[in-house]
């Protein structure tokens, strides 16, 4: 249970941050996927205004980054903020990244692992991972991976669980599984338990020549951020650090801008009320800093409270699994012992 249960979806960004301004202030935070009129930028503001030892925006578009970084430091002048470019889709780009992080601060206390892409036409990363997989999960599990002694090193100088690893993740997630069999969406045969578990209207079923189907790609990218969240619950509570996952909700962004008319109106009907980006970051601030969360009470929260998400979200064998392919998928072990 979260400390304030009077919290939901009208609640601002700044108004958690300033309830929880002791967890902010003086600490190290990062976020990725920091754009104008995006969550990111909600969440940047929210935690700029409790005075922070170091504020780090990660994005991919340089420009961009630096244009909200300015405006923070414009409203908050006594706040170091720093920019990082990354690109998710390149983990080239990701190590080196964390290796500028590395040269900024020696420890992190918070990770929002933030960013996250939507595509209607099959793209690839740089390793040839289909993109929404790749980039939104595969390129934020890499990114951690490489940050994680920054965060042991937090961990062991902080309160056991006040060192956080956020990850946002979708209410999409509760359109497809990991499709293990198919994770670069090719439309090829997958065994009952990786198809949707939902009936699923015909726009978000959507297959192109290719068999690429953006809305499954889009679902399985955010079930993974789910599943990251609960593999990391499970290993590294002993060390003292936390994650959860969370749905932002329907935030009035640029996210779908690439969606035709058909699949925007599909996904506007899905919500009665579309958030500003401080609403947005409500949800984000409350999973990154609530003391109640400080021991693990949930793994998936909404409108800034825990939230129930779907079934196989919550099975430890799927994480596991995920884990394995992930590390395949950057050439890597990452070992949290």
């Amino acid at each position: 249970m979260t400390s304030n249960s009077s919290w939901g979806d009208r609640t601002s960004g700044l108004e958690v941050a300033k309830v929880y301004a002791q967890r902010i202030e003086g600490r190290n935070v990062l976020i990725t996927g920091v754009s104008h009129g995006g969550v990111g930028e909600g969440t940047a503001i929210a935690f700029a205004s409790q005075k922070p030892a170091v504020l780090i925006l990660a994005s991919r578009t340089k420009e961009k980054l630096e244009s909200v970084a300015n405006s923070i430091r414009a409203s908050y002048p006594d706040v170091d903020v720093r920019t990082v470019t990354i690109d998710l889709g390149s983990q080239a780009s990701i190590r080196q990244a964390a290796a500028e992080v590395a040269g900024i601060v020696s420890e992190l206390d918070i990770l929002v692992n933030n960013a996250g892409a939507t595509y209607r036409t099959r793209r690839l990363t740089a390793e040839g991972i289909e993109m929404q997989f790749g980039a939104n999960h595969i390129g934020s599990f890499l990114f951690t991976k490489m940050l994680f002694p920054l965060i042991e090193e937090a961990a062991r100088q902080s309160p056991a669980g006040a060192t956080r690893i956020v990850n946002v993740s979708s209410h999409g997630h509760q359109l497809s599984p990991i499709r293990f069999h198919d994770y670069n969406i090719e439309n090829k045969e997958v065994p009952p338990e990786e198809k949707p578990q939902v009936p699923l209207s015909p726009t978000f079923l959507k297959c192109q020549d290719d068999g690429y189907m953006p809305m499954i790609a889009y679902a399985q990218s955010k079930t993974a951020n789910i599943l990251f969240s609960l593999y990391l619950q499970k290993h590294l509570q002993k060390k003292g650090i936390v994650s959860y996952a969370l749905h932002p909700g329907a935030v009035t962004s640029n996210l779908g801008r690439e969606h035709d008319e058909e699949m925007a109106n599909a996904i506007a009907s899905t919500s009665e009320y579309w958030k500003t980006v401080d609403e947005g970051a409500s949800t984000t601030l409350v999973a990154a800093l609530d003391p109640a969360l400080d021991v693990i009470g949930g793994l998936y929260l909404s409108d800034c409270q825990f939230f129930p998400s779907a079934e196989y979200t919550k099975n430890t064998e799927s994480a596991e699994r995920l884990w394995r392919l992930s590390e395949d998928l950057i050439g890597d072990k990452f070992n949290l012992e």
